[in-house]
């Protein structure tokens, strides 16, 4: 065993001389770059009378991330949906399932928070077969409930489009959207959801699919299409060659139908409410009511077909028992 070292000499080994070349010190690097300076540093100098250089550029970063959930006892195709959505979106984050009862907001608005997002899709199944869905921008708010018709998912279409994962989509919207006010807060609470924000670590820095939203008959209709170029051609297309591309469907496909628009995260004062929808729970009751109708019907046809018979009773024929002897 040798002996130790005193600790004067291990400082004097650990401190290098001057003449010695020093590298300078690396810049911290962050997700969207290189950071030149400590965030902390332009507070300490307006804290000490100082100013910020204004000639440095303010860049806005998009910071947009979504949690995907959903409720307990939900549909298998639903369930599937919602798994298309998540992999549609590399800036989402999925969760466990909530409960679906009346606090489940607060629940969604803690989760929220836990996982560092701004924004929330929660899609809640009813009597195994409604399916709502909740766009909710946390904590403040507005937030929209929306009954989802025409579900399709991307395995039972079995479409030929097939786009790159996680590459950034172009969104499109009808002219109509600019039409009433709802309409505007629906498109501007959609553009902050599905659009992926720019050099986001798990997306990819292509446009190679379009999310298209258009409105008919007072329903949103959503329909993601891959930008194809013909195999003859280069894959790198000029400015003026936008006219052979082509569109072809991927998939999903599902249609929503605002409820209400509320003005906080998950509840709060209603902003509008759709003064055409009708629950399903209503048109099943009519529909049944309707069946019951018809067995109505029958009844009292068959009443009075016997009734009627009794009234006019058939005339007896004289060669009735002539071959039975």
């Amino acid at each position: 065993m040798g002996k130790k070292r005193k600790h004067s000499e291990t400082q004097k080994a650990e401190i290098p001389t001057q003449n010695e070349d020093v590298a300078p010190e690396r810049p911290q690097r962050t997700l969207f770059g290189w950071k030149d300076k400590n965030p902390n540093q332009e507070v300490e100098e307006i804290n000490n009378g100082g100013t910020v250089d204004a000639s440095r550029p303010q860049v806005f970063r998009n910071k947009e991330k979504v949690l995907i959930t959903c409720s307990r006892r939900i549909n298998f195709r639903y369930r599937h949906l919602m798994l298309n959505m998540e992999s549609l979106l590399p800036h989402s984050k999925r969760d466990n399932k909530v409960e679906s009862k009346e606090s489940k907001g607060a629940t969604l608005n803690e989760l929220v928070e836990l996982k560092n997002c701004s924004s929330c899709l929660f899609f809640e199944c009813r009597k195994h077969k409604d399916l709502y869905l909740w766009m909710a921008k946390s904590p403040n708010g507005p937030s929209v409930k929306f009954l989802v018709n025409a579900v399709h998912t991307m395995e039972e279409l079995k479409l030929t489009g097939n786009h790159l994962k996680g590459s950034r989509p172009l969104l499109t919207f009808t002219a109509n959207f600019e039409k009433d006010a709802h309409w505007k807060l629906l498109k501007e609470l959609i553009t902050q959801i599905f659009q992926t924000p720019k050099d986001h670590r798990k997306s990819k820095p292509f446009f190679d699919h379009v999310f298209a939203f258009s409105i008919l008959d007072d329903h949103i209709w959503f329909r993601n299409y891959q930008i194809t170029v013909p195999h003859n051609e280069s894959t790198k297309m000029d400015r003026g060659g936008l006219d052979k591309m082509t569109l072809t469907e991927v998939g999903p496909r599902f249609c929503l139908n605002p409820i209400k628009i509320f003005g906080g995260s998950f509840g709060g004062p209603t902003l509008y409410e759709n003064p055409y929808y009708v629950s399903p729970n209503q048109i099943r009751a009519l529909q049944k009511k309707k069946k019951a109708g018809k067995y109505v019907k029958k009844v009292k046809a068959k009443t009075r077909r016997k009734m009627h018979e009794l009234s006019n009773p058939m005339e007896r024929d004289e060669f009735t028992d002539m071959w039975r002897e």
